[in-house]
This record gives C-alpha cells, structure tokens and sequence, in this order.
C-alpha cells in the first residue's frame, strides 16, 4: 500500500449540495472541518478521493474535475483501498485527521451519477473528522500515521 501521496486539489462549497469550487488552501479546524465547506460541523468533516479514481468513470462527453465529486481534498499517490475506520494521516506537518467513514450511500438524483454516468465517491472516497487542525495548500504531503 501506497503510504505517501499529496494533495492535488482542494474543494469546498458553501452549502451541501451546491458544486465545489477549487481554492489554493484551506484552513482545517479541530472537529469541525475545513473552514468555508457546508459539510464543517456534520458527521462528514472532509471528505478525500484519489484523482486516480477518476480515470475509472473518464467520459468522452463530460469533463470531470476534481471537487465534482463533491470531494474536499483531491489526493495522488496515496492509496486508500486498504484503508480502515480509525485510521489516522497526516497533512503536512501539523494537521491530523481520523478515517471514520468508507464511501457512502449515493442519494437519489445525484447531479454527479446523472452527468458522468457513475459516481465513484461512494465507492473509492472516504470520510475523516479533524483530530488536529491547521493549515494545507495544494501539494502539501500526505502519509498514513499508523
């Protein structure tokens, strides 16, 4: 398993269910969330999807970019199919973040399904609360802490 990767794009939105849109960084606080996003607060603080993932549901017709998933944080080079609840990563140097979902149920209607045909979030994302908040940009590392 891939234990380091990066961030390669960072998303939020103001309300669930509005479309993200891509910003340089983002400020993580301490259970709640990234700083801006309508998911901060909820069960779901942020939520990750590897770009690779992408490639699965690549279509001819639709352009896909990261954050149409209604993903946060778009990551490269770190694998999560091993990944379990509980498990911790770090961004950064500062910030620490506990896996406690794995996919998720994908809603009736969902624009994403609609557009491309499939949805891979609930599949290949998964979900974590802020145990240690800061700072991340675009690019910042990323590895699994335990």
């Amino acid at each position: 398993m891939n234990t380091n990767g990066q961030i390669y794009k960072i998303s939020i939105a103001p309300e669930k269910g509005m479309q993200k849109k891509n910003i340089d960084n983002a400020e993580l606080q301490e259970n709640f969330g990234i700083v801006g996003d309508g998911h901060a607060g909820s069960g779901r603080q942020v939520s990750l999807l590897p770009f690779e993932s992408f490639e699965k549901v690549k279509n001819d017709i639709v352009e896909i970019n990261p954050g149409d998933f209604a993903e946060n944080i778009t990551t490269t080079g770190i694998d999560f199919s091993n990944v379990t609840i509980g498990k911790k990563m770090k961004i950064g140097d500062d910030i620490e973040l506990e896996v406690t979902q794995i996919g998720k149920e994908c809603h009736h209607g969902c624009y994403i399904r609609e557009a491309v045909g499939d949805c891979i979030m609930p599949r290949e994302g998964i979900f974590a609360k802020v145990l240690h908040g800061g700072k991340m940009s675009v690019g910042d590392k990323i590895q699994w802490s335990n």
